[in-house]
């Protein structure tokens, strides 16, 4: 368990910035050209959570998700002109909305060691034996 720290709390904060915009573009951007919009969005909320994970571990990826999440859903509440960026009648909003919860998801259950930066250690094993043509063990 990854201890919470001022840099660690630090970084759950930038990130909850980073998810913030990522949802304020994905919100906007899902019904560009549709059906490639949404998909390039939730190509981007993906990488984001990924980035975000390696960054500064689950705490960093609880505060994306927290901005990408109060984002998404205040900006697809319906405007004060009536106007909303997310119809209830189209099937595309409910697979931004959903399918950007679900990559994020996605990226807090990938495992720990793809996102080490540590080296790993250098194999060392023993030199096969040589062995004579005949199969047996020569004579040292």
């Amino acid at each position: 368990m990854q201890r919470l720290s001022a840099g660690a709390i630090g970084m759950a904060v930038v990130t909850f910035v980073l998810g913030v915009v990522v949802g304020t573009l994905g919100t906007v951007m899902h019904r560009s050209i549709q059906p490639w919009g949404v998909v390039l969005c939730l190509v981007l909320a993906f990488a984001a959570a990924v980035t975000a994970r390696a960054w500064g571990g689950l705490p960093a990826l609880a505060g994306y998700a927290l901005g990408l999440l109060v984002s998404v859903q205040v900006l697809a509440q319906q405007g004060p002109g009536g106007d909303t960026l997310v119809p209830d009648g189209q099937a595309i909003g409910w697979v931004w909305v959903l399918g950007s919860i679900g990559v994020t998801i996605l990226a807090g259950i990938l495992p720990r060691p793809l996102f080490d930066d540590r080296p790993r250690g250098s194999r060392t094993t023993a030199p096969a034996p040589v062995l004579d043509v005949d199969g047996s063990d020569p004579a040292p």
